[in-house]
């Protein structure tokens, strides 16, 4: 159901990815580490062959260079030699020859299109393309004044009946305010459907809308005052944004446009868009792990939907690093429901400090009123997909907790259906549990809740169980309410973790459905022969069954890993 950060090329189909059971990592020489990489970049050496010279790069001169001594691959226009840094690259030096002498935008966008490769290649960058890409049709067209028209949506990069309805907007005034009314013409529209941010005279307003993104992106003619508030009336999907004027005049128009306005774009091609949230407090939850707590901006509208995830950024010796987080409740006790208030201040987030990593102890040494820069929500999980379950089973693995503890709250305040919610909880020791008691007091405060412990390294005193993820231990925690129950099972963890435990699920007998919180492909398995099943993030079966077991009997959707490793 989310769309999986990767950590590096392979692509979830890729052969490397298959060949190797799943891993999406190589081993790296010792001394190839991104730190050691960042040192490399900063030590003056030419890692171009150009000795500091921009160039214009014909596509017959691209081509040209597409071995691994000398690899020169086109990423959004702009040319990099990446020759230098085949050893340094988790995925391996096939993976980045997969698009050597040529545009590697869509295998690079198919797997981490969210990697800051600006900051991480910026030393190797040759020059430009000699043909710019091409701009978004109609998109000077509107260079024009806004004046209330509705200029019609433009879809880009797909066909717009492939796409939802076109959304529109308009904008109305009183003497102290302007009202941005955007009608996304779709159901199950909340506050969590729109990002709105705006600095000084720019206004941004984006619209999540199925697998797009609208975008209401304009220069206002006035100043307006930081605070606003959103209004969403759900059932007709209409979205208003109350902007209050710094001065009681008359607004002869609203602005002018800026990139992307009024652009139906696919989500995956719109890129990700950063504002600095400030960091308000910081709590031990465990030995390693801390609950961090970020303020917005006031001018910034954001509220993450269940089951999404944000990244964070931060700039170390110069180079910015991005790792994937799900934002969390403030505790399991959190009553879980759309805000009262439409402005959200506050985002939490676990995170386990890695002593030896390069992003956490960075975060780790921030400061109370430190700033660290936080990108807009990414996944397709639907809360509708909840909507008259019965029976919701999760399996967490350490930090894969996290994504989970939305869920969790969620299902339990929102979805009366709801007879039985289980999550199986694996850890190396007690002492690694994250928010043990928080647990255990919410099990005895609502009968439907149990949580189940399974430690890998437990001391002689753990009278619990105690392994790794086993159809064992998943065949006595998956235990249906009643027979032919609604079933949602999700699962979260490292991706080896994913996997085994997708695998030891099985191919299901009868329609339940498994979301496994990466990676983009999973697998069930027929145990009697052997033979598997494939399904993709979109829920397609790919390769039906062809043995003792019904063909697809259930969908298979995916959740991401959002504490997939990029930099620990």
């Amino acid at each position: 159901m989310l769309n999986v950060p990767s950590q590096s090329f392979p692509a979830p189909s890729s052969q490397q990815r298959a060949a190797s059971g799943g891993r999406s990592k190589v081993p790296l020489k010792q001394g190839r580490s991104l730190m050691d990489w960042i040192r490399l970049t900063k030590s003056g050496k030419d890692l171009t062959g150009l000795k500091g010279r921009l160039i214009e790069v014909t596509e017959e001169e691209l081509r040209k260079h597409n071995k691994k001594d000398d690899c020169w691959i086109c990423i959004r226009g702009y040319v990099y030699n990446v020759s230098p840094y085949m050893e340094y690259h988790p995925g391996g030096e096939d993976e980045l020859m997969r698009a050597a002498g040529s545009d590697g935008t869509d295998l690079f966008d198919e797997v981490h299109r969210w990697v800051n490769y600006e900051s991480m290649l910026k030393e190797c960058l040759v020059g430009r393309m000699a043909i710019k890409p091409a701009v978004p049709k109609d998109y000077h067209e509107e260079k024009r004044v806004l004046n209330g028209m509705l200029p019609k949506t433009q879809v880009a990069g797909t066909l717009a009946k492939e796409g939802p309805n076109s959304p529109s907007y308009d904008w109305f005034q009183t003497d102290f305010l302007v009202t941005i009314v955007i009608y996304t013409k779709q159901k199950e529209m909340g506050l969590d459907s729109v990002i709105v941010d705006h600095q000084d005279d720019s206004f941004r307003a984006e619209t999540l809308i199925k697998d797009y993104s609208y975008f209401i992106h304009i220069g206002l003619s006035h100043e307006v005052e930081e605070d606003f508030s959103v209004r969403v009336v759900e059932n007709v999907g209409k979205i208003e944004i109350v902007l209050k004027k710094k001065e009681n005049i008359s607004w002869k128009c609203l602005g002018h446009p800026l990139e992307k306005h009024n652009l139906l774009i696919l989500k995956k091609d719109t890129g990700l868009y950063y504002r600095k949230c400030q960091l308000v407090s910081k709590e031990d939850v465990t030995h390693d792990t801390k609950l961090f707590c970020l303020m917005l901006p006031p001018s910034t509208h954001l509220q993450v939907p269940v089951g999404h995830h944000v990244y964070l950024k931060v700039t170390i010796t110069g180079t910015e690093i991005v790792k994937p987080y799900t934002p969390v409740s403030y505790s399991l006790f959190s009553e879980f429901k759309e805000p009262d208030l439409p402005n959200n201040k506050y985002i939490y987030f676990l995170i386990k400090i890695y002593p030896a990593g390069l992003l956490t102890p960075e975060l780790d040494h921030l400061q109370i009123g430190d700033f660290v820069s936080v990108s807009g929500p990414e996944g397709n999980f639907k809360k509708s997909r909840l909507q008259e379950l019965e029976d919701l089973f999760l399996v967490a693995a350490g930090t894969g907790f996290t994504p989970m503890v939305k869920i969790l709250n969620y299902a339990l305040s929102n979805i009366p259906s709801l007879r039985k919610l289980k999550l199986m909880f694996f850890n190396k020791t007690e002492d690694d549990i994250i928010w043990r008691n928080q647990l255990e007091k919410l099990a005895f405060k609502d009968k439907r809740f149990d949580v189940e412990y399974v430690l890998s390294a437990p001391t002689s005193e753990w009278n619990g169980k105690q392994g790794h993820i086993s159809p064992a231990l998943l065949s006595g925690f998956l235990k249906r309410s009643f027979e032919k129950s609604r079933v949602l099972l999700c699962i979260c963890g490292p991706t080896p973790f994913i996997e085994q435990g997708i695998i030891r699920a099985g191919a299901p007998q009868e329609p339940v459905e498994l979301t496994a919180v990466s990676p983009a492909v999973c697998q069930a398995w027929c145990y009697q022969c052997g033979h598997g099943c494939h399904w993709d993030s979109w829920s397609h079966c790919l390769t039906p069954l062809a043995c003792c077991l019904p063909p697809c009997s259930g969908p298979v959707s995916i959740i991401p890993s959002s504490q997939t490793q990029v930099a620990a």
